[in-house]
């Protein structure tokens, strides 16, 4: 990593408030640029989040909003409406709120004297997906955009849902999650030592917890459609680069939008990485020199600069390849690695003509074979979001396909590579009438190891279309199809193809309510569809490469570890009830200390129960306590709970709050809700 102190342009840092078309609302914005930009203006770069710039994502900043100002840009960090220092209380995610609020910021950038009138947009994650969003609202200065780990559908590729399924193990911990992060109060030092706690009051009384929304809409409705710009992308006029990581849950919306939007206006690259910015050189690497190439779409789109096309000049990024994509070199199972070996490719189109449809059948037998996998299936799947810890990705899937039913290739006699999403076609009957399918596809060493490569879920009960709730007529078989997670892996001659299937996968999926027979499954009329890339494709081409990573100087940030951790992710087997436990840190940080003197400290912990033989045991379990405080200035505390359970009719959710100001209590609330299980 190389960190720069000194830049062409001097950059000068001021803080702003930014007034909203509500005319009674204003957001909160920290703003780099260079000093002489009110002589020679520059085009500005929006950052829009709620996850508080003064403290949370301020490391994370100071990377590189500085580093575009000192390249000649003016680099922005909006407070979403609510959060952090920003006025207003805070909305559902990417509500119609949030997004006009971003198109008003859009526009008042580009009325600044020291902007030429041209703005973009990044962001990773959230501020990824309303860099999307935006973008589709067609705001006339918006220009470009970097969208890196987010999504195009909000309903089937986000932290809800999955394959039609509820994703029990982020469905909970993301409304928990959000629940204590909507409830952090605003800084006095930015809004007032008067204005503080009323504000922090009116968020408090304003919240609901996300959790019973996203359960209210089991099905793609309205409610999923707003946001999801799959629905038309011809809407986005803004040139888009989108970048995601194999290790991160979005990484199929990269290869969507490079094949939907036009050759012209997208790029995509897909490295090895996780839930993270691919400079941090977070596990799993290699990173890149990501601002290095963002500088290059920047300057091409906001600028007009394509004159070179080496890897640092100014433009030429859309002589780049349409995909540049990782493809992994197999590995043995390990749930962290530092950097993964593989090599980069390049693909000019999308879908690639080097890329051709293997398909594989599960077996020769056309006898029925039951699939009917313990509730626990599943407790090795590592973390959704892998964030670059050490207990992110799966272990060893020994045990995991021992509790499934596998279907294993003949050892290869080549190296077979694949580039794509991997589909699964199984001919089956349910002995329900709701249900699950997963597949897993697995590369299986000589000695029995066997490493995840992807997977997919499919609630039978969407399988003719998201929109709708079909049940199964137990007794008849039919055929259905899926696709699992897109993924670049080459499988080594002596190794086995293996394909997993389970009914149950906890607590990624929360199961259905009712217990039956499982399913049966035609090994002969089944077969699992592999995008298998052609090596040759690259003969005679120019490698694909990056330059090393470049950041701005870190900020100063004290981070603390207590003496005593409990692991990042522990199971427990009762053995006599037959109940398995999984507890997660989500390790974001934990409690660190600031330059200004700011202390923050956060703890959380995720609970996931479950007995090996009752759907209905089922439970999840958010925690979070944070404390703000400056000794002697300021200290603000709260603690959250959120809980999700279920009847095999019903969810049943139960949330809670509290929150202090300098040892009094400054609110307490509690939320009890019963939602039907629709399709769920």
């Amino acid at each position: 990593m190389r960190y720069r102190e000194h830049f062409e342009r001097q950059v000068v840092r001021e803080d702003v408030w930014i007034p909203t078309r509500d005319g009674r609302t204003r957001l909160h914005a920290r703003i780099w640029r260079p000093a002489d930009a009110a002589d020679d203006p520059v085009p500005a770069l929006l950052e829009y989040l709620p996850y508080r710039k003064t403290d949370w994502t301020a490391p994370r900043d100071a990377q590189r909003h500085p580093w575009y100002a000192g390249h000649g840009y003016a680099s922005v960090r909006v407070d979403i409406r609510g959060h952090g220092d920003s006025e207003g209380t805070p909305g559902d995610e990417y509500d119609a709120q949030e997004l006009a609020d971003g198109v008003d910021v859009v526009n008042w950038l580009a009325e600044q004297p020291w902007c030429t009138g041209k703005v973009g947009m990044f962001g990773i994650s959230w501020g990824g997906f309303n860099s999307l969003q935006i973008a589709a609202l067609a705001p006339e200065p918006l220009k470009a955009i970097v969208t890196v780990c987010s999504t195009d559908d909000r309903y089937d590729n986000d932290v809800h849902y999955t394959g039609g399924a509820v994703l029990g193990i982020d469905m909970l911990a993301w409304a928990g999650t959000m629940l204590a992060f909507a409830a952090r109060p605003p800084d006095p030092r930015s809004v007032g030592r008067d204005r503080w706690l009323p504000m922090w009051r009116e968020r408090l009384d304003a919240l609901e917890p996300f959790l019973h929304t996203w359960l209210a809409h089991q099905q793609r409705d309205d409610y999923w459609r707003h946001g999801s710009v799959c629905e038309d992308y011809g809407a986005i006029d803004a040139a888009v680069l989108a970048v995601g990581g194999w290790n991160d849950p979005y990484r199929d919306t990269v290869l969507r939008l490079v094949e939907h939007l036009p050759d012209d206006r997208v790029r995509g690259i897909v490295g090895p990485w996780s839930h993270q910015y691919p400079d941090r050189g977070l596990p799993p690497g290699p990173a890149i020199g990501f601002l290095q190439e963002t500088l290059r779409w920047w300057n091409q789109h906001l600028k007009g600069e394509a004159a070179s096309d080496s890897v640092s000049g100014a433009g030429g990024i859309m002589r780049e390849p349409k995909l540049r994509a990782w493809i992994n070199d197999p590995v043995p199972p390990a749930t962290s690695y530092d950097v993964m070996p593989g090599r980069w490719v390049g693909e000019s189109n999308w879908p690639s003509p080097s890329v051709t449809w293997d398909e594989r059948p599960l077996g020769q037998t056309h006898a029925p074979v039951l699939v009917r996998t313990p509730q626990h299936t599943g407790i090795d799947a590592g973390r959704f979001f892998p964030f670059g810890n050490a207990s992110d990705l799966p272990p060893d899937q020994r045990e995991e396909d021992g509790r499934s039913v596998c279907f294993d290739s003949e050892p290869l006699n080549d190296r077979v590579e694949i580039l794509g999403r991997p589909r699964v076609r199984l001919r089956l009957d349910s002995a329900t009438p709701r249900a699950h399918v997963i597949a897993r596809v697995c590369d299986v060493a000589p000695d029995g190891s066997s490493t995840l490569v992807t997977r997919g879920v499919l609630n039978l009960l969407s399988r003719r279309g998201r929109e709708r709730a079909v049940e199964w007529t137990p007794g008849t078989y039919e055929t259905v199809e899926f696709e699992l997670g897109g993924t670049g892996y080459a499988f080594p001659p002596g190794h086995r193809i293996r394909v997993a299937v389970s009914d149950t996968y906890w607590p990624w999926v929360w199961p259905h309510g009712e217990r039956g027979a499982g399913l049966t499954v035609v090994p002969a009329d089944s077969a699992v569809l592999l995008p298998v890339r052609d090596p040759a494709y690259d003969d005679g081409k120019e490698p694909i490469r990056f330059e090393e990573p470049e950041q701005a100087s870190p900020l100063p940030v004290a981070y603390e570890r207590p003496a005593e951790t409990r692991p990042e992710r522990l199971v427990t087997h009762d053995v006599a009830k037959g109940e398995w436990t999984l507890e997660v840190d989500p390790n974001y940080g934990g409690s660190r200390t600031y330059p200004d003197g700011l202390r923050y400290e956060e703890r959380a912990c995720e609970t996931y129960r479950i007995r090996a033989d009752d759907p209905l045991s089922a439970r999840a379990v958010s925690e979070w306590g944070i404390r703000l405080r400056r000794d002697g200035d300021w200290d603000a505390e709260i603690m959250t709970r959120t809980e999700l359970r279920a009847t095999a009719a019903e969810f049943i959710m139960d949330s809670r709050i509290e929150a202090w100001a300098d040892g009094e209590t400054v609110a307490k609330r509690a939320w009890h809700r019963v939602i039907p299980r629709t399709s769920a």
